[in-house]
């Protein structure tokens, strides 16, 4: 399933999506070969906003995209993240009613239950705050030799046994 999705045939691969899919906090992923970003993308589809934090009008769109339910990819993010986004990545909500407000900047956001938040570096070894690192989940998807062996076996299988490779396929999902 996941690969058809986009992500990579390799064990480490399939064990970050895990961690991705069940994670609580929002995953932050380390992902210079845009591995991850695809599988994230090929995932959600089409309904997924992508910003940057250096474009203009970035605040709003994030306002725009937790208040409407939309899932959020933050991509190549530094080595800080923009403290405006710390009280929705501690998920400081405050309930007003039956409504979850969270302050992003000097305005309240309705958070809608079907907000999801991806967040992506490009960065080798990036050091985060230790707050960062409680906030998020932090995924590894630098491909490692392990991985890249997996990879290319996979690809030669689906060439030479494409049976095989949809069996495999199956039962690892």
């Amino acid at each position: 399933m996941w690969a058809s999705e986009g992500l990579p045939a390799d064990r480490v691969s399939i064990e970050n999506a895990a961690v991705v899919v069940s994670c609580s906090r929002y995953p932050l992923l380390i992902d210079p070969q845009l591995q991850g970003i695809k599988w994230i993308r090929g995932k959600e589809g089409g309904e997924m906003v992508s910003i940057q934090l250096t474009a203009s009008h970035w605040q709003k769109k994030v306002e725009l995209a937790v208040s409407s339910g939309q899932t959020l990819m933050i991509d190549g993010i530094g080595q800080d993240i923009d403290a405006v986004l710390d009280p929705l990545l501690s998920r400081q909500f405050t309930k007003k009613g039956k409504v979850l407000m969270v302050k992003l900047g000097s305005e309240e956001v309705e958070v809608a239950k079907s907000f999801r938040l991806y967040i992506q570096t490009k960065l080798i070894n990036p050091h985060y705050k230790p707050e960062t690192a409680a906030q998020c989940t932090i995924v590894n998807f630098i491909v490692t030799e392990g991985g890249l062996e997996d990879q290319l076996l996979a690809m030669v299988v689906r060439v030479e046994k494409p049976e095989l490779e949809a069996k495999k396929e199956h039962l690892t999902n």
